[in-house]
């Protein structure tokens, strides 16, 4: 049973990732079109691919070490007050051990995960974004 209340967990925790970062590869790709003349003017003053990938993955890192602030104490609590439920649901009282599975020394490392996820979202506006011809991004309106 703990096998199984694991496996679902590990699967609804991929499932948010994979919607958390396509909220960010949104986020980033509108805001992304929304500045093509003004990257199209940086790269005509001489803005490279690699600085133009750096201005756009710049422009989450906020969001993603904010998100990786607060999500890590709210998952931390969710899970304390979910995970026994859902064992109860199952007629079962999971052990302490079962529930408190985050040590200190995992927090830090999963407070980065919000920035990893925002950055992995918007790697491919960022990517757009460098290949844009300056020509074509210039007469954008």
């Amino acid at each position: 049973m703990v096998v199984t209340l694991n496996s679902l967990s590990a699967i609804l925790t991929l499932m948010l990732v994979a919607v958390a970062a396509l909220g960010v590869f949104n986020g980033v790709l509108l805001d992304t079109r929304e500045r093509v003349r003004e990257i199209g003017v940086y790269k005509a003053l001489g803005m490279t691919p690699r600085q133009t990938i750096a201005m756009v993955l710049a422009s989450v890192v906020l969001t993603g070490v904010v998100a990786g602030a607060l999500g890590v104490p709210l998952g931390v609590t969710l899970h304390g007050w979910v995970f026994p439920a859902m064992g109860e649901s199952a007629g079962l009282r999971l052990p302490d051990s079962v529930i408190a599975v985050y040590h200190a020394a995992e927090l830090l490392p999963l407070a980065f995960g919000g920035l990893l996820i925002a950055a992995v979202g918007a790697l491919l506006p960022a990517g757009w974004a460098a290949r844009a011809r300056t020509a074509t991004a210039l007469r954008t309106e």
